[in-house]
């Protein structure tokens, strides 16, 4: 029994419905990937964003906002945000 059929069986098994393309594409997606290493490091994925990184994200937030705002002309529709 293949990758896909068991994912098959499993999507079978939790009575749940997919399209039928996802099974072969989530097999072949993970067929070189150690599965018991990823669920095993799930929370390893890095550091942790430190307090001082917050205000780079506000400001990146906030430029955007300004871009988009004057994006539709100054018109406040709303249209890009």
């Amino acid at each position: 029994m293949g990758t896909e059929d068991k994912i098959n069986a499993l999507i079978k098994a939790a009575s749940i419905n997919v399209e039928p393309f996802w099974p072969h594409l989530f097999a072949k997606a993970l067929a070189n990937v150690n599965i018991r290493s990823l669920i095993c490091n799930v929370g390893a994925g890095g550091p942790a964003p430190s307090a001082t990184d917050a205000p780079a994200e506000n400001k990146k937030v906030e430029a955007k906002k300004q871009e988009s705002e004057e994006s539709d002309g100054g018109m406040g529709f709303g249209l890009f945000d």
